[in-house]
């Protein structure tokens, strides 16, 4: 009698215990923090010189993604509209072209939308059976180890990813040596003239500058040293406030290594927020809304100017040649979450 009953608590222990040992080896999820805003978007349109005839105007739109979600987009136009997606990265945008006679004084273009937008964080120190995935997105990879206009991949770009990767395999050993060539050999520094360019070259040269530069000098780096990397523009919400104008872009990158998928970094603010260095190689807050991806953008229908650098800001031409717009930005938070 006293055998039978160990057997039978022997059976019921032994599946539990295996239940016990799997949840014991699933390592605990991250908790990622949420912020929910409306945002505004307001393009000033400035009356047509005089004797111009045709004007247009490209206005970029945000996307819903895996770590922010769009959603009650309103739009007040006094001229018609219809929403293009350019062909290579996708990017959205509202296309406007009208007579030039028509704005004889300036006129306004308002859209406002709600964003909740989710920290996107690539737990790095996880096995590869349990790393996060990610899909590869148009245009694929291929696309993301070549060069831009003001990205080249080859000479003094190509040295320098050589010369800090030397001797390193592993691509996440060598995404990490680059991103701590560029902290600690440019400084965040909007003086003078030069910066905002996202040029590579500059940035190596002058070693200072903006986001764009930094991340254009990461990003060539990177794709010189065999690793795919995109450049992501949009703009930064306060941490500490909760509504007001928002005064410029801010921009960031992702790189492609197997299985994580793409993993987020952020050099810049990683170099303003040294006690957050090791956080920004691998993750972005929440404090951020994105907008487009890539740069030499070939808009449609399409400009008659060179490809954009980046697309955050309305472009316009009147008559073919490039037109300027002014824009303002604000939000105001909706709810604010760290679950």
């Amino acid at each position: 009698m006293i055998s039978r009953r160990i057997i039978a608590w022997g059976t019921l222990f032994t599946p539990l215990l295996a239940i016990l040992c799997v949840a014991a080896s699933v390592p605990p999820r991250t908790r990622v923090s949420e912020r929910t805003f409306e945002f505004t978007y307001l393009t000033k349109i400035p009356a047509s010189p005089v004797g111009a005839k045709t004007l247009r105007v490209w206005i970029p739109v945000p996307q819903s993604d895996p770590y922010q979600a769009i959603g009650g987009l309103q739009i007040q136009s006094p001229f018609p509209y219809v929403k293009h997606r350019e062909a290579e990265y996708g990017n959205e945008y509202l296309y406007l072209q009208f007579p030039a006679a028509q704005v004889r004084s300036p006129e306004e273009v308002h859209i406002s939308f709600r964003v909740t937008r989710q920290e996107h964080r690539v737990e790095l120190e996880a096995r590869p059976a349990t790393a996060q995935s990610g899909a590869v997105d148009s245009p694929g990879l291929q696309r993301f180890l070549g060069p831009d206009r003001r990205v080249p991949v080859q000479g003094v770009i190509a040295e320098l990813a050589a010369q800090e990767t030397h001797g390193l395999q592993d691509p996440l050993e060598k995404a990490r040596a680059i991103y701590n060539y560029v902290i600690a050999t440019m400084r965040y520094d909007k003086s003078g003239t030069g910066w905002g360019n996202g040029d590579a070259i500059w940035a190596c040269t002058a070693k200072r500058g903006n986001c764009s530069d930094f991340h254009s000098l990461f990003i060539g780096m990177m794709r010189a040293a065999g690793i795919p990397a995109r450049f992501e523009i949009g703009f930064p919400l306060p941490s500490d406030q909760h509504d007001g104008a928002v005064p410029g872009y801010h921009c960031w990158a992702q790189f492609y290594v197997e299985p994580y998928g793409w993993i987020p970094v952020d050099v810049s603010e990683a170099w303003k927020h040294p006690e957050k260095k090791n956080y920004f190689f691998g993750a972005h807050d929440d404090n951020r809304l994105q907008f487009t991806v890539g740069r030499d953008i070939r808009l449609n229908p399409p400009q008659q100017g060179d490809p954009l650098n980046y697309f955050i800001y309305p472009y316009a031409e009147v008559d073919g040649k490039p037109f300027t717009l002014e824009s303002k930005f604000s939000f105001q938070d909706r709810m604010s979450s760290s679950d």
